[in-house]
């Protein structure tokens, strides 16, 4: 029987994007519009199902930006907060973005990410970019000219090949170019996994808070909450790996009912609520690449790190990575003789967004860090420099620094003045991040 060989479809392109998530679709557009032939690769089809709701303030002007503020705004629920409650605190603390240092971005939106993801992915298709979607990566061959070649299968099972200049992979956790590399890691100093659901009929604040996202600590990690609009909310459990070795026979579905149950105060916000879709899990939530460049590629948002989403990042450090990522292509393909240099000031803005943002997820479950959240004061500005934090305002030129600072001074001081309770907060958080199948995590 003859065999018969399939031709594989060659192209050539400036910028090939792999992926057509929130990165992706920042930093495409804004190179289609600097003249360049770009091409994005989106394994999936708009829309799909993501997970990852909550915005942040400083995703607004960035929106602004690319032309895209009303069709965000008409999907969005309004947030002009976040809502924190603890178990060991009787009442709850909410921070508000318009007592931010910067009053100009007093709030933000919580999205559902099938629609707002379409709208980015429609945004770029117009200024010009090349969307193939249902065409996922499969291959990549850097050459001696210092362009690369990437293969991809279509999902009608064609074979495609692009040439390009400059790659990029917004991957997400598909992690494209680290996964070939062998450069992905987890994060030593966290480690958790998230198992989330949708539902109708939760009780929500009241008056304009109804749209601010709340986190409810308990025993064994932290839930989000989080309106969308049309009654929907967006409901997750993030928990360390010990407690999730007790899931056992359990579906999903019953493991994060069970959760719910050991947190009281969230169980009377969904006393009356449906559960709307499929239980979904996420594992290995937090890793890190060692690096997230070469000379003639890139590594944006989740494809380069994922942090812990208590303080709602990602999409924010996403598009900003395609913002910087834009800056930096542009000089290597116009001016390379600049790119070195391009690449080094993109490396350590990078790296800024989930250093800063690190520093306080790490301790945000400490005690002495939880009842600085639960009882914020204003001491040196210190309380606005964390609302701007919290807003997502840490690339701009708000100076909120010398206040962070004293924050972490204040901190600090808390831990020293209280040493048995930081010597037990430390040694929790230890046993938390512990991976399961360390003998002590086993013991439970």
């Amino acid at each position: 029987m003859e065999q018969q060989t399939q031709s594989v479809e060659r192209q050539h392109c400036d910028v090939l994007v792999i992926g057509g998530g929130p990165a992706g679709t920042t930093v495409a557009p804004m190179l289609a519009e600097k003249g360049y032939k770009v091409v994005i690769l989106e394994k999936d089809h708009h829309p799909r199902f993501h997970i990852g709701e909550s915005l942040l303030p400083a995703n607004l002007p960035l929106f602004e930006a690319m032309g895209i503020a009303e069709e965000v705004r008409s999907i969005g629920m309004h947030k002009p907060g976040a809502e924190f409650v603890s178990p060991n605190h009787d009442m709850s603390s909410v921070f508000n973005f318009a007592e931010a240092w910067d009053k100009s971005m007093p709030s933000a939106y919580q999205v559902k990410r099938d629609e707002f993801d379409t709208i980015l992915i429609r945004n770029a298709a117009r200024k010009g970019v090349v969307v193939h979607e249902g065409c996922k990566a499969k291959g990549i061959d850097f050459l001696e000219d210092k362009s690369a070649v990437v293969r991809a299968m279509h999902d009608d099972g064609r074979e495609s090949e692009w040439q390009a200049r400059f790659v990029v992979d917004a991957s997400g956790r598909d992690t494209f170019l680290a996964n070939r590399f062998r450069i992905k890691h987890r994060n030593p100093k966290h480690n958790s996994s998230a198992i989330y659901g949708h539902f109708t009929g939760a009780k929500r604040l009241e008056g304009q808070a109804a749209g601010n996202i709340t986190i409810f600590w308990f025993e064994h990690g932290w839930f989000w909450f989080i309106p969308m609009q049309n009654d929907l909310t967006s409901i997750g459990m993030v928990t360390w790996p010990y407690f999730m070795k007790t899931k056992g026979e359990r579906s999903l579905e019953q493991f994060l009912r069970d959760g719910i149950a050991m947190c009281p105060k969230l169980g009377e916000r969904l006393m009356n609520a449906t559960l709307v879709n499929e239980v979904e899990a996420t594992g290995n939530f937090s890793y890190v690449s060692e690096r997230n460049h070469g000379e003639n590629y890139v590594m944006l948002g989740d494809a380069y790190a994922f942090i812990d989403p208590v303080f709602s990042s990602g999409v924010l450090l996403a598009m900003n990575s395609g913002v910087l990522a834009a800056e930096a292509i542009d000089t290597c393909l116009r001016t390379p003789a600049k790119a070195p240099a391009a690449l080094k000031r993109f490396d350590k803005l990078m790296k800024h967004g989930p250093k800063e943002f690190s520093w306080f997820i790490y301790r945000v479950t400490n005690p002495i860090m939880r009842d600085f959240f639960m009882g914020p004061r204003n001491l040196f500005r210190t309380k606005e420099a964390v609302l701007s934090m919290l807003a997502g305002d840490i690339f701009g030129k708000t100076p909120i620094w010398p206040s962070i600072w004293m924050f972490k001074v204040l901190y600090y001081f808390a831990n020293v003045i209280q040493p048995k309770r930081a010597f037990m907060g430390w040694k929790r958080r230890q046993f938390n991040i512990q991976r399961v199948d360390d003998p002590a995590a086993n013991a439970l």
